[in-house]
């Protein structure tokens, strides 16, 4: 069978130890772990800033690295096994177990627990944090982490157990987020990434792109059989159904998440990607 490059990590020079006996290869990498270090990091196919985004890692998350070289490094994402290259510099060696995810879809990071600070940086849904300590400023609850800066504690939740277990809900929270080609934050993501965030805050964790996606498992629905959190697949596409009748997804037709009744929209994106090809309950976590 042949693998996937998306979610194996090989070329013709160097290939994933792993992979050993499964590919050809001139020379066999044995991983270092990291961790990405800044909000939101670019997964490419190539070493280059030319090169399309294929998708995106986000702050705290862990990769396997296999080849640092001109500043770029080969990776291999923990959350869904995505592989490409991206910016050396946006990684730390090693990993640390983080405590809390970011459960908003955007939020900031500041230098010290107080809103009037000038913020750090923003980060995203799905941003892991390690948290040391807990302290009340001005009414507001702030979570610390070890080098001082803090989180409005409400915008987290703790990293071992689901935030919201309807999907849905965290799809909507979504709806006018900017549509991005490879985005999987809340600064912007496309379609998969959306059923992506969705279903990882409901505690499951699936595919990255929609083609992995649509072969998951799940019970196969006829059209007029969908309901709420039922996926809806197209030839590069897929979108989440709110109810029996409409449709939440980010599409590029709009350029940001809408909800859209499905009629609308298979009637709107048959001439570029033809009718859906199924329907998917997918399996609760």
């Amino acid at each position: 069978m042949e693998l996937d490059r998306r979610l194996h990590a090989f070329r013709p020079d160097l290939a994933d130890a792993r992979l050993s006996g499964m590919v050809h290869a001139d020379h066999f990498a044995v991983s270092e772990p990291a961790q990405i270090i800044v909000p939101v990091a670019p997964l490419r196919p190539q070493p280059s800033e030319a090169a399309v985004i294929d998708s995106q890692l986000l702050f705290g998350e862990g990769v396997d690295i296999f080849e640092r070289k001109s500043g770029w490094a080969w990776v291999q994402s923990h959350f869904d096994g995505y592989v490409g290259y991206m910016p050396e510099a946006m990684l730390a060696e090693g990993e640390r177990q983080a405590s809390h995810f970011i459960a908003v879809p955007r939020t900031f990071l500041y230098p010290e627990p107080d809103v009037r600070a000038g913020p750090v940086c923003a980060l995203s849904m799905g941003c892991r944090l390690t948290f040391v300590d807990e302290v009340e400023m001005r009414g507001s609850r702030f979570y610390l982490c070890s080098d001082g800066t803090a989180v409005f504690a409400d915008h987290c939740f703790p990293l071992d157990r689901p935030f919201e277990r309807d999907p849905v809900k965290t799809a909507l929270r979504f709806l006018e987020t900017p549509y991005l080609w490879g985005g999987r934050s809340g600064f912007g993501l496309d379609c998969s990434a959306l059923v992506q965030i969705a279903m990882m805050m409901a505690g499951r964790a699936v595919p990255r792109d929609s083609d992995m996606q649509e072969l998951m498992d799940g019970e196969p629905v006829s059209r007029r059989a969908l309901k709420r959190g039922d996926l809806v697949f197209w030839k590069g596409h897929v979108g989440m159904m709110e109810d029996g009748k409409t449709l939440v997804h980010a599409n590029g037709a709009a350029m940001r998440v809408t909800r859209e009744s499905l009629d609308h929209a298979i009637t709107r994106i048959a001439p570029v990607y033809g009718n859906p090809t199924s329907y998917l309950r997918p399996e609760k976590g």
